[in-house]
């Protein structure tokens, strides 16, 4: 029996960046490694992102295990944009080719490599802006292209944890390396020196 379109769910989920939804698949799309692309002609190839850049409003995907990550441009709400983008991932997955091009999946740099680069913004540059006011961010785990991250010393607890984390850490790590496509942080700030979170 074939792959009915209908029997693939798709589930969307909201990120802090409106411009930026997660999906989440019933089944996986690519294992143990992860694609970026932000531009439709590199997508040439890949049925998948081919598909996906179609899609009007589609500015930039990445694909990671069962999870796809889609910013958008313009104002076309997510229920909107999102059945255009569960249709494509259904049409992908129906036509059995190989979903990625192999040639763009050698373009994605390792999670140690990630790794690596993160940990040299933050110790040039991220950490002693915050040691000033007694606080540090370290790297909790690289997954893929997501980045999740603890908040220590004075920024663990504190009440401008969230500000710092997305006005000024998130925004370096992405304009330094962009590859990394969600940051979250995994600390828990109700045992920290000024518990906000009750």
């Amino acid at each position: 029996m074939g792959l009915h379109p209908e029997n693939i769910q798709i589930t969307g989920e909201p990120t802090f960046d409106p411009q930026v939804c997660r999906f989440h698949l019933d089944r996986p799309l690519l294992n143990h490694v992860g694609v970026r692309c932000d531009d439709a002609a590199l997508a040439t190839g890949s049925p998948l992102l081919e598909k996906l850049f179609a899609v009007e409003g589609v500015r930039e995907v990445y694909v990671f295990g069962s999870t796809l990550m889609i910013a958008k441009q313009g104002d076309e709400a997510w229920p909107v944009i999102g059945r255009r983008i569960g249709a494509a991932v259904r049409e992908a997955l129906v036509g059995g080719e190989a979903l990625i091009a192999e040639e763009l999946l050698h373009r994605t740099p390792a999670e140690a490599e990630l790794r690596e680069r993160i940990q040299l913004l933050l110790d040039e540059q991220i950490n002693p802006a915050l040691a000033g006011h007694g606080g540090f961010v370290e790297i909790a785990d690289v997954r893929g292209c997501e980045l999740y991250l603890t908040m220590g010393g004075g920024c663990q607890g504190c009440a401008s944890a969230r500000m710092t984390l997305r006005q000024g850490v998130e925004k370096a790590v992405r304009a330094r390396v962009p590859e990394v496509t969600a940051v979250y942080d995994v600390t828990d700030h109700a045992s920290g020196r000024n518990p906000y979170y009750r």
